[in-house]
């Protein structure tokens, strides 16, 4: 067995996650700035790169210890599959799997979304998750009452973790009429956002809009219409 260590931007820390996991590694463990993922054949480790000799150890397990149980907000409890702490009393048990598409609820905007879906989402509300990734957004957006939820992304391997929870299409905004939602969430890049940003307000009266920072480097989320609390979450939003 081998091991490969990687510098990772936050930034890019979901999609490096699920590129090692589509790739086959054995297990990963993360630490600040970085993470070391383990390979039974040095061929594909080479792929992200110079592969060392890695201790016999329970990568498994130690993998699997990595991805401790977090609470987000006021109401959820963000779990991999194969934890089996019990949900605390009030909170929403939300099961993603760290090895499928990019948004595990280990990144701050992720748990930045989270929050401020807890405040935005009404009853009954239509809301379209775009980018949708591991669906996380989606399938929190039906425990928090939403009536239709709808998830879209370009990669078609996203439709796997929403499969039978939402429907889901290949795409993005743009192939949706304008007002039919209620509440749109995206939580993807600046770059991506600004591009979109005329089609998120014809789709959607509120929006939520994450994966990029502020001014002073901190990672944010941007509420609108925004009535009563700033634009601008804390970022410290687990308790």
């Amino acid at each position: 067995m081998v091991s490969v260590h990687l510098a990772v931007d936050p930034q890019h820390y979901d999609e490096v996650i699920a590129e090692l996991w589509e790739a086959g590694t054995l297990g990963i463990v993360e630490g600040d700035g970085f993470v070391e993922a383990f390979f039974a054949d040095p061929s594909t480790a080479r792929r992200f790169g110079e592969p060392r000799e890695a201790p016999e150890r329970d990568w498994v397990q130690a993998t699997e210890d990595a991805w401790p149980p977090i609470l987000v907000g006021e109401k959820f409890f963000v779990v991999a599959p194969w934890r089996t702490e019990s949900t605390p009393p009030g909170r929403f048990r939300l099961e993603i799997n760290p090895g499928m598409q990019c948004g595990t609820g280990q990144h701050p905007c992720t748990r930045l979304c989270l929050a401020a879906m807890e405040r935005m989402i009404r009853p009954g509300d239509r809301v379209l998750d775009v980018g949708s990734g591991s669906g996380i957004l989606s399938l929190a957006a039906r425990m928090l009452g939403a009536s239709v939820v709808v998830a879209c992304d370009i990669d078609p391997e996203a439709a796997s973790p929403v499969s039978g929870a939402v429907p889901f299409f290949v795409g993005s905004v743009d192939a949706v009429r304008s007002g039919a939602f209620d509440l749109v969430v995206a939580n993807i890049s600046e770059a991506v956002i600004g591009d979109l940003k005329p089609e998120f307000d014809r789709v959607a009266p509120r929006r939520i809009l994450s994966g990029f920072q502020d001014a002073n480097g901190e990672w944010t989320c941007v509420v609108e219409p925004n009535i009563v609390e700033p634009n601008v979450i804390d970022p410290n939003v687990t308790k």
